[in-house]
């Protein structure tokens, strides 16, 4: 069965790549050729971002689903893999491979360093790292033949590395409330960064993309979305996690969660008004995160009725936001759709928290991954609604005649980043559309 899955998500990758299937839409959408491709390289960039974290966390804590979080972490490196070989061949996948995978490795030396207080160690590991972005700038500026610079690459490899030690560091030192600033800023620059990358894969083939662009504001609002939802559903089975094991930082988790509602609550006023905003606070918070601590609560005292209560809680949720997101997109997402959208969610979330509980922690991140992936579905969705309703708001998608220096490199006729970095994302974009369809339509 995954050998299928496999077979047919790298089927659709295809459709995705060749041009005459990536016609333009006339009318305002979220769906094109080029937004595509930045959603999924939102997800397959994020993701690696809170598995990293969640990893060293976990195994600086021996924490009994570290192994299974690596496994995690490991895999979603290694999804990577068959792409490269599709693009360069066995030889570049093999070396991407021994690059890239084994660069997670490192982990495990700050983790141990921290354990033992050992500063030789610690400089060990981060020699290790400058190493890995070095060797990885290098490959990727020579890969792509320059179109990536090989600055650039270090930059934003450089970047991403000095986040997750961050989080990690603040973790260790127990200074949640910096751990987790820095997880959620950290977090977020995985979007600015597949924001970039996409905008100067498209620069370099407008023609593969069907002259759509990465960065408009359609395809803004779609990664935006994208980011809210998939940072809403990994703190969220972070914080069921922490208050069932009762953790020192638990706390912190929800005061996280709390200022990801704030930044929801603002995109929200920014599209609908004050008015809307508070009508979403008011039915995001009370039937929904609420509910979330109640049925961890519940849980620990063995209370079956109320753990019940907390998820009758939740479908009230699904439904009072699904009537809410229908009317204020005033049908262009039917509140029936929305619904089950939202119940679908809830379902992955409760589903992740059951198997964790039970001490399944193979399912739970199974279920986590899949739970994390459907999340991109509902921003397309979402998003996609929001521009048909406010078409004046979302338009200009075809690419202007000279495009904007990204600052991610030169162009080129062959575009040779541009098929790199597709071959990177494309599967977890396609995986996240079958998981979204499949879900809502049971």
């Amino acid at each position: 069965m995954k050998q299928m899955k496999r077979i047919l998500v790298t089927f659709m990758a295809l459709v995705l790549l060749v041009p005459s299937l990536a016609m333009a839409n006339d009318s305002a959408t979220v769906k094109t050729p080029a937004a595509d491709l930045r959603s999924s390289l939102d997800q397959l960039l994020s993701e690696h971002f809170v598995l990293a974290t969640t990893y060293m966390m976990k195994s600086y804590e021996d924490a009994p689903d570290a192994d299974e979080v690596w496994d995690k972490l490991d895999q979603n490196a290694a999804d990577m893999t068959p792409a490269i070989a599709s693009v360069y061949g066995e030889e570049a996948a093999a070396q991407f491979e021994d690059i890239f995978r084994v660069h997670n490795d490192y982990a495990d030396g700050f983790v141990e360093a921290a354990k033992s207080d050992d500063p030789e160690a610690r400089k060990k590991a981060e020699a290790e790292v400058d190493e890995f972005v070095n060797e990885f700038g290098s490959f990727l500026a020579t890969a792509t033949e320059g179109n990536l610079s090989e600055e650039a690459a270090k930059e934003v490899l450089a970047a991403h590395e000095q986040d997750v030690l961050s989080v990690f560091d603040h973790y260790v030192n127990e200074e949640y409330e910096k751990a987790y600033t820095s997880f959620r800023e950290g977090f977020n620059r995985m979007f600015g960064i597949s924001k970039a990358l996409s905008t100067a894969i498209v620069t370099q083939m407008p023609d593969e993309f069907a002259q759509t662009k990465a960065d408009s504001k359609a395809a803004d609002l779609r990664s935006n979305l994208n980011a809210l939802a998939s940072e809403h559903f990994a703190l969220a089975t972070l914080e069921m996690q922490k208050g069932f094991n009762q953790a020192d930082d638990y706390d912190f988790v929800t005061w996280a969660e709390n200022q990801h509602t704030g930044d929801f609550k603002t995109a929200i006023a920014s599209i609908y008004g004050d008015e809307g905003a508070e009508q979403f606070e008011k039915v995001w918070q009370q039937d929904h995160i609420n509910a979330q601590s109640n049925l961890v609560t519940a849980t620990l005292e063995e209370d079956e009725e109320a753990r019940k209560m907390a998820e009758q809680s939740l479908q009230m949720f699904a439904e009072d936001f699904g009537a809410f997101l229908g009317t204020a997109t005033e049908g262009n997402l039917s509140e029936e759709d929305a619904t089950a959208a939202i119940w679908a969610h809830e379902e992955d979330v409760l589903q992740t928290f059951n198997h964790y509980v039970e001490g399944d922690y193979s399912a739970t991140y199974d279920s986590f991954r899949e739970g994390y992936g459907f999340m991109f579905g509902i921003g397309e969705t979402l998003g996609d609604a929001i521009v048909k309703q406010k078409p004046d708001q979302f338009g200009g998608e075809m690419m202007p005649e000279a495009m904007p220096d990204t600052g991610m490199g030169g162009t080129s006729d062959q575009g040779v980043t541009a098929w790199m970095w597709i071959a990177f994302g494309i599967l977890a974009a396609a995986s996240a559309g079958l998981v979204y369809r499949k879900k809502v339509n049971q």
